[in-house]
């Protein structure tokens, strides 16, 4: 095996651009600069070229007409890659690749807006890949990613932050929130945990027992 495809731990995630609402130019700059491979999945390749952005790969199941070989022209080289797997959708079939790739973390931006079932499936879904690659979901307004079961993190007061369990979470405890948590659980359409936010400047803690548990830093 050469060199250049050991993927280190230490590398810069990989950046996935799907295919809800765009976000805005500064965020995607300074995703995309230190980014060692860039997804972009489906028609959303459109956008992608009219913003003058070096794809790397093209990911999915071109449906309705569209013919990927096209963009071969303007992006050389462009890996592209035709999934056809209507189990998963083309946000899973990248982290997919990237796991097969020896990725270990990945970025995703245009995965929320526009239609809310492809927000709540993008957001949900990342929970399937807790040990095999660390994904975080971000766009104009926050970014979410999944908490490993004792999570420290040094915050500004009011951060505004969102706990949302996938499922059933239990035995959550927080330290410097203003809505503590001790020992409780939450569940998703009965108990969450939104729009908490951080006391004062330092360290918010959270553990939980068991289950899913996403975190959203928000910032508008």
């Amino acid at each position: 095996m050469s060199s250049h495809h050991i993927v280190r731990d230490d590398q810069e995630p990989a950046l996935i651009i799907a295919n809800g609402a765009s976000c805005n130019s500064e965020l995607m700059g300074q995703l995309l600069e230190w980014s060692p491979l860039v997804i972009v999945l489906d028609s959303a390749i459109e956008r992608v070229l009219d913003l003058g952005i070096k794809v790397d790969v093209l990911l999915g199941d071109f449906d309705r007409n569209f013919n990927p070989e096209v963009y071969i022209e303007h992006q050389y080289p462009l890996e592209i890659i035709h999934v056809v797997n209507q189990d998963k959708t083309d946000l899973e079939k990248a982290f997919d690749y990237l796991i097969e790739k020896g990725h270990k973390a990945v970025n995703v931006i245009w995965a929320t807006g526009k239609r809310a079932d492809h927000t709540l499936t993008n957001i949900t879904n990342i929970v399937q890949y807790r040990d095999q690659l660390k994904i975080v979901v971000i766009d104009d307004h926050s970014k979410v990613f999944l908490l490993p079961t004792k999570f420290d993190k040094w915050y500004t007061a009011n951060t505004i932050i969102s706990l949302i369990p996938v499922g059933k979470v239990s035995g959550i405890t927080t330290k410097n929130l203003f809505y503590s948590l001790d020992n409780e659980e939450l569940q998703i359409g009965y108990r969450t945990g939104s729009s908490n936010h951080v006391i004062t400047d330092g360290i918010v803690t959270i553990e939980h027992q068991s289950g899913d548990l996403l975190l959203m830093e928000c910032w508008d």
